[in-house]
């Protein structure tokens, strides 16, 4: 009944948008771009220039879902090209045709993407279109303490903890800065580049020893992090008002920053531990079902988003990075200047290690994100032991992911069951 349902829901909406994409070569469906301000600009800035037409048609999850899943269970329909999340396609890996064989003309995409967008499969399931990420930002004046040898292009967080040491001691107050308050994004930190670069992983080694020495440095950088760090949500702020010299944030946050004051502060990627580069992009990629009408168009479709000049007016249209190597005009917003080439230095890193935002949680991301929150309180603001705390915060661990059957994402290894929690 529900898949009978399905299917007629979908083919309502088809007929309700067919008039305009009976003009179009190739359909575009895309939970990305919703916003009418970004619609317009994919449309008029973005896709205006490729031949024969594209009818760009962003949606709300819900509606994207319905009529995708009608068309993918009939094995055809009028969508040939999908834009989505990692882990919105990844839950359809196997309608998704193979992309190996597009020629990019000699792009240079980022390499750990690219891996991503096989799904765990031999074939190039998608190909990832944009990105947005987190990264560190300093006031130049910052710059004079780092440790000698370092290259703030290629800290570790050793450094890190040397530099924020310096800082501390030579001004006399601590200079460095973390969103640690209600409403910061710390748990993304403690996901995405603590322990997956000392552990290499999220989950299953949430409680190894590798892990316990991730957050035995992250204690001693706190000594000298500036105790308002509690109450900041957007790094951005302490920033202006020199609070704070190096900070921790998604670009998002940061931005204000480098608009208001660019020639004041610099960004580069975040640091590096025992396991390598450890990063969490936000990554949208573009897939073709393997039913699309015009298969072949659809991939041109996909060459054409992967263009240098695409891939710009992308980031114009949606502020969101590219995924290639790509040289940033001049003209853009200073804080896309700046930022920019700090995610394509972390992401393109010989040492990188990609972290997804979690899948397949539905409604227990919350308390899968509150066991991250209440490591960090537990360890650095109350000062409990490591090992206990983490073998602790472990089995609450386990218990979400057992209850929510979500098997392993990246960088832990893929898992048939509910993700192991060792």
């Amino acid at each position: 009944m529900h898949k009978t349902i399905s299917i007629l829901t979908g083919a309502t909406l088809a007929l309700s948008i067919s008039a305009h994409a009976a003009t179009a070569q190739v359909l575009f469906w895309s939970t990305q771009a919703a916003p009418v301000e970004e619609t317009q600009k994919m449309r008029e800035d973005v896709l205006s220039g490729f031949e024969g037409g594209v009818d760009f048609q962003p949606q709300e999850v819900g509606p994207f879902v319905t009529r995708l899943e009608a068309e993918l269970e009939a094995g055809s329909g009028s969508i040939g090209v999908v834009g989505a999340l990692h882990g919105e396609l990844a839950t359809y890996a196997e309608h998704w045709a193979d992309l190996s064989g597009v020629d990019l003309g000699g792009i240079e995409v980022t390499p750990a993407f690219l891996e991503l967008g096989k799904l765990g499969t031999q074939e190039q399931k998608y190909l990832p279109w944009m990105q947005a990420n987190y990264v560190m930002a300093a006031n130049k004046q910052s710059l004079e303490y780092l440790p000698e040898g370092a290259d703030i292009n290629a800290l570790t967080y050793d450094q890190l903890v040397q530099w924020a040491k310096a800082m501390a001691e030579q001004t006399g107050s601590p200079k460095f800065g973390f969103p640690a308050g209600p409403q910061g994004l710390k748990h993304r930190f403690f996901q995405g580049f603590l322990l997956p670069s000392y552990a290499n992983s999220t989950v299953t080694k949430f409680a190894s020893d590798e892990a316990e020495a991730g957050w035995n440095m992250f204690k001693e950088l706190w000594q000298y992090t500036n105790p308002a760090s509690t109450n900041y949500a957007f790094m951005q702020e302490p920033l202006l008002s020199g609070d704070v010299w190096v900070a921790f944030d998604h670009i998002a946050r940061l931005a204000d920053a480098f608009n208001q004051r660019p020639d004041d502060f610099v960004a580069f990627p975040a640091p590096a531990g025992p396991a390598g580069r450890g990063f969490m992009p936000v990554l949208a990629g573009i897939a073709v079902p393997k039913g699309a009408p015009d298969v072949e168009a659809s991939k041109r479709l996909v060459r054409y988003m992967m263009q240098p000049e695409t891939q710009v007016a992308t980031l114009l249209a949606t502020n969101f990075f590219p995924t290639i190597e790509v040289t940033l005009p001049e003209d853009l917003p200073a804080s896309a200047r700046a930022l920019g080439p700090a995610i394509q230095a972390m992401t393109s890193a010989e040492d990188a290690v990609p972290s997804l935002l979690p899948v397949g949680l539905g409604d227990l991301g919350g308390q899968f994100n509150q066991v991250y929150t209440d490591a960090f309180e537990r360890i650095v603001l109350a000062g409990q032991p490591v090992r206990d705390v983490l073998d602790q915060q472990a089995e609450t661990l386990r218990s979400i992911m057992e209850q929510a059957k979500a098997p392993c994402w990246l960088p832990d290894q893929p898992s048939d069951g509910p993700c192991p929690v060792e």
